[in-house]
């Protein structure tokens, strides 16, 4: 039985080495935490590899067990900028108990469900391993920017493949078992430079880039209005524009950039397709206009009865009482790149999303512990301890 006083000060401790390593993008290096993570593992007994393809992002696996099935446990271990000191209550890398939750960066978004994976790896080694399949530690960088360097990395090496992949994130210790699909592009739109005092001489590209949008979203957003499964929708941001170089120049060139998320039946192919149709229809110029796909992963939807959600579901009823709620996610987390591999995949950890990537961030206390617990359940259910 695990005395949970004892636990809360091993969680806390963990958390605390965790907070005061810095690894905030930008830069996102990740070498130093990475560095304390794989020594943990390797003296509880895992065999740890250390992967990298661009420099300052390192990504730890770590594994013990062999055979099915494969169970994955993931955090990413990158976090934001701290943003203005003057705007939190203690220092960013220090680690602070109040009122019952535990402050510092990253500590809800993913420091904290870091320091139980660490906690869990080292939990499950002291009861002798998994009885059968084999259970994989991963500790990713590069996710604050959605970079391919990270999990996407990991998948395209075959570090892992995963039947079950359980994602660490702030989701109040409920799940999240859907997830929306991502789809970020780039619109250039080119024209020709003139004297700003006779701008009919020139050709604007910001007055393209303004016609070119205004079709877009006549065309696509009474599409994307009927797009809707429960309380997911599928959206356009137009996120980032930049055009021109000084006001007393007719732009020549303009860029803009669009978030498109994507219902899980959605596939982000299609979708980037039928958006560069929507503006090469536009009228105009074919010449003047680019449409470039920067990232993208389609949204993911397993069966809810499947053996890993339904043995993290009977772990959170277990302890807290009551089934579990099945939660709407905003953001993307790393399980995406894993959407198209017929995996089960779901998001589940404490802290609450909106206090996330904000000054004074928190994870209470209470829910790492609960967390925790329900976590070493589920991998005895799915595993055997």
């Amino acid at each position: 039985m695990t005395d949970e006083s004892e636990l809360a000060h091993d969680l806390t401790a963990i958390l605390s080495d965790l907070i005061a390593i810095p690894s905030a993008y930008p830069p996102g290096d990740t070498t130093e935490i990475s560095a304390y993570i794989r020594a943990r593992y390797e003296r509880a007994g895992y065999s740890c590899q250390t992967l990298s393809r661009a420099d300052g992002v390192d990504n730890v696996v770590a594994r013990t067990g062999a055979g099915s099935p494969q169970l994955a446990l993931n955090c990413h271990i990158d976090t934001v900028e701290a943003g203005e000191r003057a705007d939190w209550q203690s220092a960013p890398l220090e680690a602070v108990l109040r009122d019952g939750a535990i402050y510092g960066l990253g500590a809800n978004n993913c420091k904290g469900s870091t320091a139980l994976h660490i906690w869990l790896g080292e939990e499950i080694m002291r009861v002798g391993g998994p009885q059968r399949g084999e259970i994989v530690f991963t500790f990713t960088g590069d996710e604050e920017r959605l970079g391919p360097d990270g999990m996407r990395f990991l998948r395209e090496s075959g570090a892992l493949k995963p039947d079950i992949m359980l994602v660490g994130g702030p989701t109040e210790n409920d799940l999240i078992a859907e997830e929306r699909g991502v789809l970020w592009l780039r619109i250039t739109a080119t024209g020709h430079a003139a004297h700003g005092g006779d701008p009919d001489s020139g050709d604007n590209a910001i007055l393209r880039m303004m016609r070119v949008v205004g079709h877009l979203r006549a065309e696509l957003e009474p599409r994307l209005a009927t797009r809707v499964s429960g309380e997911k929708r599928s959206t356009m941001n137009i996120g980032r524009m930049q055009g021109g170089h000084n006001v007393n120049v007719v732009p020549s060139a303009c860029w803009l950039e669009i978030d498109r998320r994507l219902l899980p039946s959605e596939d982000v192919e299609e979708a980037f397709r039928e958006m560069a149709e929507i503006i090469a229809a536009s009228g105009e110029p074919a010449e003047c206009l680019d449409v470039t796909f920067l990232t993208g992963t389609n949204g993911f939807s397993p069966p809810l009865d499947g053996p890993g959600i339904s043995a993290l579901a009977a772990a959170i009823e277990a302890r807290r009482g009551r089934p579990p709620v099945f939660i709407n996610a905003l953001a993307v987390s790393e399980g995406r790149y894993f959407a198209d591999d017929n995996i089960e995949i779901c998001n589940f950890g404490p802290g609450d999303g909106a206090t996330s990537h904000a000054a004074n961030e928190h994870v209470p206390l209470d829910q790492m512990v609960d967390a925790a617990l329900i976590l070493r359940d589920t991998v005895d259910r799915l595993l055997g301890l």
